[in-house]
């Protein structure tokens, strides 16, 4: 455990931002399965209907820094070519 006091308020602040984190890259892992579940049940109307929130999700975690751009860009790419194949 650290002595110095601004350090002590940096691992609260730390480990409250890997709960948030975790938590929306949670979320963000559940919309992107269940776009891959609608299209595995070959259900195209589910699929588009939320293909768009996957990748909304897939954008914020971009803009909040929890993910590298070219990842998320390589998850993008991977859920449009799912969907389009249907």
């Amino acid at each position: 455990m650290a002595n110095i006091k601004s350090q002590k308020k940096r691992i609260l602040t730390n480990e409250k931002a890997r709960m948030r984190n975790a938590s929306f890259k949670s979320s963000m892992r559940t919309a992107i399965k269940a776009v891959v579940k609608a299209v595995e049940a070959k259900d195209s109307e589910l699929a588009k209907k939320l293909l768009p929130l996957a990748v909304k999700k897939i954008d914020t975690s971009v803009s909040k820094g929890i993910q590298h751009k070219n990842t998320a860009a390589r998850q993008k790419s991977h859920l449009m070519k799912l969907v389009n194949s249907l």
